[in-house]
């Protein structure tokens, strides 16, 4: 996983209004630019002062690399990165700012796609996803010391459709359900250490375009 941590591209496509025609069938790679909305699912078990999370829904460009094992097989590779601010809510003491911390999450899925050969191609993806956490910082006036996010390893689930526009560029919607979790250390000074479980587990929501080659 750690190589793909070192993975980052952006990637600027635009599609031309040409009439659809059918994909070649020996192109195996294909390639996508989404803007992602990343809504966070989460839940967490804080000690010893009780309480959730609060994360916010995050809008961010994606980039994927899709190769076809065959017709109807293939493997994605998703990345991206989302910035998130936490709030700890509903704790003995109050609601607590957390700050914000990137998280890194590619996401490998393998894909059975229905509708080879045709303009629209439905397809279903099921997968793992390694996260990332990094650049986290507390508020200025926080009154907390530090604060680290361990790195998850969870599965995930996918589903979408490619509308072909021309030869080989597309349309493409796609939503995905991600599972992660983390142990979360927060150096909250005088008051003591403070550890929470956090479930993250996003919901992602993609729109963009693709070009197979």
């Amino acid at each position: 996983m750690k190589s793909m941590l070192t993975t980052a591209a952006a990637v600027l496509i635009a599609a031309g209004a040409a009439a659809p025609a059918a994909f070649a069938q020996d192109s195996d790679w294909m390639f996508r630019v989404r803007a992602l909305t990343v809504m966070p699912d989460e839940g967490a078990t804080i000690s010893p002062i009780g309480g959730s999370v609060d994360i916010s829904t995050s809008l961010v460009p994606e980039f994927d690399i899709t190769y076809f094992l065959s017709d109807h097989l293939a493997l994605e590779l998703i990345l991206g990165v989302t910035p998130h601010d936490v709030k700890a809510v509903n704790t003995a003491l109050g609601d607590v700012d957390l700050g914000d911390v990137w998280l890194l999450p590619p996401t490998l899925t393998l894909q059975y796609h229905f509708n080879p050969g045709e303009q629209i191609r439905p397809y279903a993806g099921a997968g793992v996803n390694f996260t990332h956490f990094f650049n986290s910082s507390l508020p200025s006036a926080s009154p907390l010391a530090s604060i680290s996010y361990g790195d998850s390893f969870g599965f995930a689930l996918q589903a979408g459709v490619d509308y072909q526009i021309s030869e080989r560029w597309f349309v493409n919607f796609d939503v995905k359900k991600i599972w992660i979790n983390t142990d979360v250390t927060i150096d909250a000074g005088a008051l003591g250490r403070v550890t929470a479980d956090v479930d993250i587990d996003p919901w992602v929501f993609g729109i963009g375009f693709g070009w197979r080659y």
